[in-house]
């Protein structure tokens, strides 16, 4: 599950951002992101930051809400560590699919930091730093 401190970005420039100080952290797609922007945004998204900081450890995660559909379709596409609610229809199947991809499925987000936020770039770099991991 999640064991680096949880980062909300928004696309490429966020991601890049919290990838940037090169502490090991989770980006984690804006709530629901999967159903509005899809898992070929994130997986771009995730994968050129990954390029422009590869020494910088990483986990990302895609928030699909409650869309059981865009999740089955995600992990089709190789994105297998997803939130989907609890109330999701067929959340079992999902997350017994992405635990055969070897990933997971969380109930709700872990704690995060959004980078959309005001200041919230003054503050990831001791948001990335901070002794306890959320989720962990």
């Amino acid at each position: 599950m999640i064991v680096h401190p949880a980062v909300i970005v928004h696309g490429r420039a966020d991601a890049a951002a919290a990838l940037a100080p090169g502490w090991p952290v989770t980006l984690l797609s804006a709530p629901g992101a999967a159903l509005f922007a899809g898992c070929l945004w994130w997986q771009e998204v995730v994968n050129a930051a990954r390029a422009a900081f590869p020494a910088t450890e990483s986990t990302d995660v895609l928030d699909c809400a409650d869309g059981s559909g865009v999740a089955m379709g995600a992990l089709r596409s190789g994105v297998c560590r997803l939130v989907l609610w609890p109330n999701a229809p067929g959340w079992d199947a999902v997350a017994a699919i992405a635990e055969r991809q070897g990933g997971f499925v969380m109930r709700e987000a872990p704690p995060a930091l959004d980078l959309a936020q005001r200041n919230a770039i003054r503050r990831l770099d001791a948001w990335l730093r901070r002794p306890e991991r959320p989720g962990g």
